[in-house]
């Protein structure tokens, strides 16, 4: 049976990140009421938590917030991405089911596989093998916070539900190249590039992983839709289904940004997980699909981060060397068939 959303009180829980501003924006388009927290309360504090979900007694909650990051910032602090992303799952999914909320949609993360799972990755691998290194700690937290949905949902009844998407980016994103994931880094390092004429550009690792992106936009719109459609103690997938090496990413970043210097890749850095591309199988057969395109959506999100770092037409421009090829052609469409990396 769906969850008709008409009426309902939603509290979209970091409404103030790129996914919780997605879903925002996405929920407006539904006869429902959107609920926020003001800034000062604190997910990690239990107490605090308790006592605003007390007072607001919500009907659904979404639980986008969370402490993100890149490999660098994973691999630096992971006691505090692990600490942090513990608390605010175990304090929002306990409270939601001391008021009786009637659903609530946690948000996970692609990092939660194997390292070396089978691609595409189905939900079934989970806790099948060893993770990677890299986002241990942020990745041990979410399946934390997967695995008390389910043990709520078994103890208690509650309709709680677990959704993973792939590599995310869009408005509103984590462009700070030292804390940044890969593609919003790339977006920053590229204009920086293009603003100052550099002839050179030095980005991170090798260059070879193969990585599945979606628009942020489309995510938000498969969570509403896991929210009215899903009801299911196995987590979701959520994915674009195409695949791109970040190497070719970068093409198409200094593409879409009108960058043409030389690419160099310092591979005394760490590359992460060399393949993370997700089965969407499960959500296709739902019904829903993503529309944004990775060329598109790039697009969209460079305009948006120009139009807030200042004019693009007062930098200077280099010369488009004939040999930089079009990275369009270097998405590749998922194949459904299991297969180990290779």
């Amino acid at each position: 049976m769906a969850y008709n959303l008409t009426g309902k009180r939603i509290y979209v829980a970091g409404h103030g990140g790129m996914v919780g501003s997605a879903v925002l924006h996405r929920l407006r388009q539904e006869n429902c009421t959107i609920l926020t927290a003001e800034s000062s309360l604190d997910l990690r504090e239990q107490s605090d938590v308790r006592q605003w979900f007390a007072t607001v007694r919500p009907d659904a909650v979404i639980l986008a917030a969370a402490k993100v990051g890149g490999i660098i910032a994973n691999r630096d602090a992971p006691a505090q991405f692990l600490q942090d992303n513990l608390l605010i799952a175990a304090n929002v999914i306990d409270a939601a089911q001391s008021v009786d909320v009637e659903k609530l949609l946690f948000l996970g993360s692609s990092c939660i596989y194997p390292r070396m799972a089978a691609q595409p990755i189905a939900e079934e691998a989970l806790l099948s093998g060893p993770l990677e290194e890299t986002n241990e700690a942020y990745a041990l937290a979410k399946i934390t916070g997967i695995k008390l949905c389910q043990a709520y949902r078994r103890q208690y009844g509650c309709d709680f539900i677990s959704a993973m998407p792939c590599n995310l980016y869009g408005p509103y994103d984590n462009f700070d190249p030292r804390t940044a994931h890969v593609l919003p880094a790339l977006i920053r390092k590229v204009e920086e590039a293009a603003r100052n004429a550099a002839p050179d550009l030095t980005l991170w690792g090798s260059g070879t992983p193969l990585r599945e992106f979606l628009h942020v936009d489309d995510c938000a719109d498969a969570l509403i839709f896991l929210l009215q459609y899903y009801s299911d103690e196995k987590p979701v997938n959520i994915g674009s289904g195409e695949e791109i090496s970040i190497r070719d990413l970068a093409e198409m970043v200094c593409e879409i940004a009108g960058y043409y210097g030389s690419l160099h890749w310092d591979e005394t850095m760490p590359d992460g997980t060399p393949r993370k591309l997700m089965d969407n199988s499960r959500m296709r057969k739902m019904g829903w699909q993503p529309h944004i395109g990775l060329e598109d959506g790039i697009a969209a999100t460079h305009r948006w981060f120009r139009e807030r770092h200042g004019p693009a037409a007062l930098w200077p421009v280099l010369r488009k060397p004939a040999h930089r090829a079009r990275a369009r052609a270097m998405v590749h469409k998922a194949s459904m068939h299991q297969h180990p990396i290779g």
